[in-house]
């Protein structure tokens, strides 16, 4: 005997329904049926094509209640085809469509779905024959047959929490081929995103009110989700401005323009760590050559760093082993016209560092760094070498502390360990990957895709007062 199979439930649709589209991240939105119409049609912004022409991506934003353009959903979605849709008044049209499942009184199938600006429409979505399944019933004189959903989910963090995954456009804002940008590209493109390496320098800006553009090679950028700088240091005022651009648009960034500029200004970085009372070596600066010995005997006895306020990498950085060194040094510097910091050599770090990559408020990974032989710098660049090590409570909290100091989301934080703790040496705004995946084993630059896919989700709205133009 073979089982019957269950029948289908039916439903009554009026001519005006509320549905969902879980699979935009969708929770409510009010539907007109339409059985004249062959495809659903959603109203939507912004609409762009992104990644490879075998896999062609669209990406768009939705704003499911009337008069509310406040709330942006931003959705993406694989193009199943491209098609010349007539409108009712006669207007043909050519729209990009999509799958995504529509969700009814706890039923669920896949519709298609086109794209296209409804703004001089009643309703933000129309549903055709397509999406009418034959277990559904139209009754053309009634409206709400089914549960009414409501706009409220949209005040709330319900629907930040629901979004789905979904396929992201993102830029590295970057003039280098190296590994660092080869895995952001790799793990983005595993994910589904689209990841583009742009060069920094070749962007340019249309600076205005009212519709502020960054463009490259002669045409405007598209619209990113999200914005990985990767600024060389040489390029730091330029690369800064191209950040504060996108931030204009509003794209997120996942370290801001002003703590990349203050993390390259190791004075001014220096300054706000002792303001966040963020332990550090003893640091003094002075201008005036007549203040040289005083210069000194504000850090202490030698030995002494000196260290160039523009140097990266370990360059600029030198090690005075006596105060008539320290003097020499600093001479040298001031006759070349070059602004320098001069600090106390901890002695105890025996050429060793710590640094810890802290993403989204966490330390996810940290390495010892140990110079090479002679070498009193621990950079990797210059011969170091690097092994995975356990940090202590404090340490992790000082990292913490110190990228937090300059707003960024991702931050290389260099500590040296001390008698009297750890003591932070510099917050690098565009920290490397390689040495610190192979030596922690660790898959760094997916957790800074966690980081991004978990910021870029909407944000609920504030509620209006009564009174409002608000169609609930």
């Amino acid at each position: 005997m073979t089982d019957t199979p269950d029948e289908t439930r039916q439903l009554n649709f009026g001519w005006e329904e509320w549905v969902a589209l879980p699979g935009l991240g969708v929770p409510a939105i009010r539907a007109k049926v339409d059985t004249g119409a062959r495809t659903s049609a959603l109203h939507a912004f912004d609409i762009e094509t992104f990644g490879s022409s075998a896999k062609p991506k669209v990406r768009f934003t939705v704003h499911p209640i009337p008069g509310r353009d406040d709330l942006v959903i931003p959705c993406s979605a694989p193009i199943v085809d491209r098609r010349e849709v007539t409108s009712s008044n006669g207007e043909k049209e050519l729209r990009y469509v999509i799958e995504s499942n529509l969700a009814v009184n706890g039923d669920s199938w896949p519709i298609e779905i086109t794209l296209t600006n409804r703004s001089t429409m009643n309703s933000r979505m129309l549903l055709g024959r397509q999406a009418l399944k034959d277990h559904i019933t139209i009754v053309a004189t009634d409206r709400f047959m089914q549960p009414e959903l409501s706009y409220d989910v949209y005040h709330t963090a319900e629907m930040r929490q629901a979004a789905p995954a979904r396929a992201l456009r993102i830029c590295v804002l970057s003039r280098e081929d190296n590994y660092s940008n080869r895995r952001l590209v790799e793990e983005g493109e595993k994910r589904g995103h689209s990841v583009e390496v742009i060069n920094t320098t070749r962007c340019y800006m249309a600076i205005n009110a009212m519709a502020p553009e960054v463009h490259y090679d002669g045409k405007r950028l598209p619209r990113f989700d999200a914005i990985i700088p990767r600024i060389g240091a040489s390029i730091t005022p330029y690369g800064t401005a191209i950040i504060r651009q996108f931030e204009t648009i509003g794209t997120y960034c996942v370290n801001p323009s002003a703590g990349i500029t203050a993390s390259r200004d190791k004075l001014y970085a220096h300054q706000l760590m002792a303001r966040a009372k963020i332990g550090m070596p003893n640091t003094a600066f002075a201008a005036s050559p007549k203040d040289t010995s005083n210069l000194i005997g504000l850090v202490g006895t030698a030995p002494l760093i000196v260290k160039l306020l523009e140097s990266s990498q370990g360059k600029g950085v030198v090690l005075a082993e006596t105060r008539k060194a320290a003097e020499s040094v600093i001479d040298a510097f001031r006759g070349l016209r070059a602004n320098f910091l001069v600090q106390d050599f901890v002695k105890e770090s025996a050429g060793e560092d710590i640094r810890c990559l802290v993403i989204g408020g966490k330390v996810v990974a940290s390495m010892k760094r140990t110079g090479a032989d002679g070498d009193f710098r621990s950079n990797l660049h210059r011969g170091g070498s690097a092994k995975s090590v356990r940090i202590t409570k404090q340490e992790r909290e000082t990292a913490i502390r110190a990228a937090r100091a300059f707003d960024l989301n991702l931050a290389g934080v260099d500590l040296l360990r001390s008698e009297t703790g750890p003591k932070v040496l510099e917050v690098n705004s565009s920290p490397g990957f390689e040495g610190i995946e192979q030596s922690t084993g660790k898959n760094i630059i997916g957790l800074l895709y966690d980081q991004i896919e978990s910021r870029v989700r909407p944000v609920p709205i504030r509620r209006r007062r009564a009174g409002s133009s608000e169609v609930e």
